[in-house]
């Protein structure tokens, strides 16, 4: 192409023609891409704009809260996966909301086995050592009425999550080679405790929340948060997808349900599961709300996404990512 356009170029007769071959094909090709960089900067600037915003609401919403650990519960042997005290954070209720409490589980998902926990104890989700400092509280543990106008002048306390079976665990024994401490049912029991303390046990009303794992949690604790309080507490739970169901993947698997036996087994959970369900059917199947939830007295709402996009992809079809994975 090259010589053909030097050979159109020096020859005055086949100017157009050089213009047309040779000349064209490149403005027509600088306009597309000029055409290009003008559709990616408008569309760079709808997310840069929807970012602001974005930025804008967490800042105007959002608000840092410190830790608080539990130090004393360690002598009690309540202590996340690696042995460090649980943890909390909590912001003060103020006004009209000073006798309110909410406590909010966070969630995380489970660990099934020594291999799971080992390297979820080296995280966050395992370790208090690893939680940062501070964390932004928003949505319904805002302190502005309107973002969040029933719960703004509440206490409001968000529960770390570090034991890896949604607060249920309790294994006395710790193998020195793994030093994994299977104790969350202890944790949940000293941290209600310590809130007991600075001031829950006064409360009018309590909401026991969570979300995912924390969700479940909620719900497998219901009854237990109920039981803290005087009878004249007005006392509910609520949980944020954390309503798991026990469904085979599309291989006719029933993978979901295994792995809850597991994490049961590992962490020594049954005893600590509602006795309601765990005197009808075996342990595992107790960790599902399904089996279990019809049997809580305490108030309780539950709102889940009929399509849990974490659901769908962890319990229909980890049949397809597990073999997806092998073939890798």
């Amino acid at each position: 192409m090259n010589s053909l356009c030097a050979s159109l170029l020096f020859y005055y007769p086949y100017f157009y023609w050089y213009v047309v071959f040779c000349v064209f094909p490149y403005i027509m090709f600088i306009i597309f891409f000029l055409d290009i960089l003008r559709m990616v900067a408008a569309r760079m600037g709808q997310w840069l704009n929807l970012l602001v915003c974005a930025l804008i609401l967490l800042k105007a919403d959002g608000f840092n809260v410190g830790i608080t650990y539990v130090e004393n519960a360690v002598v009690k042997g309540a202590v996340c996966l690696d042995g460090s005290p649980p943890a909390y954070h909590f912001d003060k209720g103020f006004g009209a909301g000073i006798n309110n409490w909410l406590v909010h589980i966070e969630g995380g998902g489970w660990c099934n086995n020594v291999t799971t926990c080992l390297e979820r104890k080296k995280t966050r989700l395992g370790s208090s050592k690893q939680m940062v400092k501070v964390v932004a509280f928003s949505g319904m543990l805002s302190n502005k009425q309107k973002f969040n106008p029933d719960f703004y002048n509440w206490n409001r306390i968000k529960v770390r999550y570090c034991d890896g079976a949604s607060f249920t665990g309790d294994v006395e024994a710790v193998n020195p080679a793994n030093n994994l401490h299977f104790r969350g049912a202890r944790v949940f029991q000293a941290v209600m405790e310590d809130l007991m303390a600075k001031g829950m046990k006064n409360a009018q009303n309590a909401v026991l929340s969570g979300c995912s794992a924390g969700g479940l949690t909620s719900i497998l604790h219901c009854d237990n948060f109920r039981a803290l309080f005087p009878v004249g507490t007005k006392v509910k739970c609520f949980a944020d997808a954390g309503y798991f169901i026990n469904a085979k993947d599309v291989s006719g698997a029933s993978h979901i349900e295994q792995f809850y036996a597991q994490v049961v087994a590992t962490h020594g959970s049954a005893k600590h599961l509602p006795a309601s369900c765990t005197s009808r059917l075996s342990p595992g199947l107790c960790f599902f709300p399904q089996y279990m939830a019809r049997q809580i007295t305490t108030p309780l709402f539950i709102i889940n996404a009929a399509y849990d996009s974490w659901q769908m992809y962890c319990i229909l079809f980890i049949y397809l990512i597990i073999q997806s994975i092998a073939k890798n």
